[in-house]
């Protein structure tokens, strides 16, 4: 009988709507099956389930929170459970919240994209029967050139660091790529001086090595052996009691660098993308690049990094032309 209802549910998913797919699933299984009544969730609970889901994949505190906020925002806009949605109430709540809000095609894809993860987890789990935004297609935007530090960008920051603390953070994320969140959790045990690597910690608590040049091993070992604290963290403030610098620390002190320097856009992200760029531009092949930045799709290496167009051309000659 069990595989009966399942049958008929099927047949019905492309004239039936959740609320009534699963209107009719009680009735079905209320009068052939017998079943006892389904628990009913409310919209926050089964959040609550989403997001304890997705921290044990190991997802971030900032992509949690991130998650939560967005799809507390669908719950304050649509006062209906989730599990009655269709696909017309998220498309009409996506084009409401791009028109009140004025934002990017990027940021609505974005949420367009959490919502699928919630709405494709709720399908899975069993709480709906049909995904509603799977209809929904990703929103295309506008691709746009990430400009990358040049040469002479990196040896003028260099030249003008007024500490060993900067001079070493700098040349730190010019030669691994790794992010700024990996940066700051480093500590001076992590250094292996001697093969000039050290592993990080990335999204979802991966660990991966990255390496860094001669240069900046001297400058490194010059700031560490400087130091009088005994903090166990790679990078500290420099005034009053030492404690780790933070991600926001980094971004200051970069920026304030850059506007003094008359450098556009200077943040730790720039020198990541500029490593990619740098990478693939000398002829890494893209799945190392994409091994040393420690992306999970090779897509989004892809979109790092800025090829060299004179490198194209360089390219159509020897392999086309």
């Amino acid at each position: 009988m069990e595989t009966k209802v399942t049958i008929i549910i099927q047949e019905m998913l492309p004239l039936l709507n959740n609320a009534q797919l699963l209107a009719l699933r009680e009735s079905l299984e209320r009068h052939l099956v017998s079943s006892v009544n389904q628990q009913k969730y409310t919209n926050n609970s089964l959040l609550a389930l989403f997001i304890t889901a997705k921290q044990v994949e190991g997802c971030s505190a900032k992509t949690i929170r991130y998650y939560q906020r967005t799809i507390e925002n669908l719950f304050t806009s649509i006062k209906q459970s989730v599990t009655q949605l269709t696909t017309d109430d998220l498309r009409s709540y996506l084009a409401q919240y791009q028109s009140e809000k004025d934002c990017s095609k990027a940021n609505l894809d974005n949420i367009r994209r959490i919502l699928s993860s919630f709405f494709a987890w709720l399908e899975q789990e069993e709480y709906i029967i049909k995904n509603p935004i799977r209809r929904i297609k990703k929103i295309k935007t506008e691709q746009t050139v990430k400009e990358t530090y040049t040469d002479e960008h990196l040896e003028i920051m260099r030249d003008n660091c007024e500490n060993l603390r900067d001079l070493a953070m700098i040349d730190l994320l010019a030669s691994t790529g790794m992010r700024v969140g990996e940066l700051v959790q480093l500590n001076r045990s992590d250094i292996d001086f001697e093969n000039r690597e050290c592993v990080v910690f990335g999204k979802g608590k991966k660990e991966r090595p990255v390496y860094f040049d001669a240069r900046t091993k001297i400058h490194l070992k010059n700031y560490i052996n400087s130091r009088e604290d005994n903090h166990p963290a790679l990078f500290v403030t420099l005034l009053g009691k030492a404690q780790r610098l933070g991600i926001a620390g980094v971004e200051i002190r970069l920026r304030k660098l850059g506007q003094k320097l008359g450098i556009q856009k200077v943040h730790p992200h720039k020198f990541r993308r500029t490593l990619a760029t740098k990478a693939i531009d000398k002829g890494m092949p893209i799945e190392q690049v994409q091994k040393l930045l420690g992306h999970s799709k090779i897509d989004t290496t892809l979109a790092y990094a800025m090829v060299n167009q004179s490198n194209v051309k360089h390219s159509h000659q020897k392999f086309i032309s």
